[in-house]
């Protein structure tokens, strides 16, 4: 079966689609995109120190810490010792921002199920199976494309 030309097109933008529908489930929140970022990149890397964070987020360390310091502000982040170096400051996800993300990926959840909800059952499960497939190709390691003019000694 050949591809459609315009598949890459058409997956970049139910992508884009995708996005809207997660962007507005996150909207009511008052917690910035940035800062939302920032506290699920920390709450999956409990490690994470500010250095460590503006890596993460291609930034310059002074402004990781100036996100962390907005967060620590609003009582969603606080800065702790690390009990193995106590010279080193850890990221540390308050309660309440560990609820505003579960709230969060819940409210996407619904989004999303809304969507899905008005799609045939067959074409959902079309669909699931195109994405794990899509997973997978995208996490693989590519074979490596041996030129037969290219010859090693």
């Amino acid at each position: 079966m050949e591809r459609p030309a315009d598949l890459a097109a058409a997956i970049d933008a139910a992508a884009e689609t995708l996005i809207a529908v997660l962007d507005s489930a996150a909207a009511r929140h008052q917690v910035p995109p940035t800062q939302l970022r920032v506290l699920t990149l920390i709450s999956a890397r409990p490690e994470t120190n500010v250095n460590g964070l503006a890596e993460l987020l291609e930034v310059v360390p002074s402004s990781a810490s100036r996100l962390c310091d907005r967060l620590e502000a609003t009582g969603l982040l606080r800065r702790v010792p690390d009990p193995r170096d106590r010279r080193e400051v850890r990221l540390v996800p308050t309660a309440a921002a560990l609820t505003l993300l579960r709230e969060l990926a819940e409210r996407r959840q619904r989004a999303v199920q809304a969507v899905l909800d008005r799609m045939p059952a067959r074409t959902q499960h079309d669909l699931l199976l195109a994405l794990a497939s899509f997973a997978r190709a995208a996490t693989s390691v590519p074979e490596q494309q041996t030129d037969p003019a290219v010859q090693t000694a």
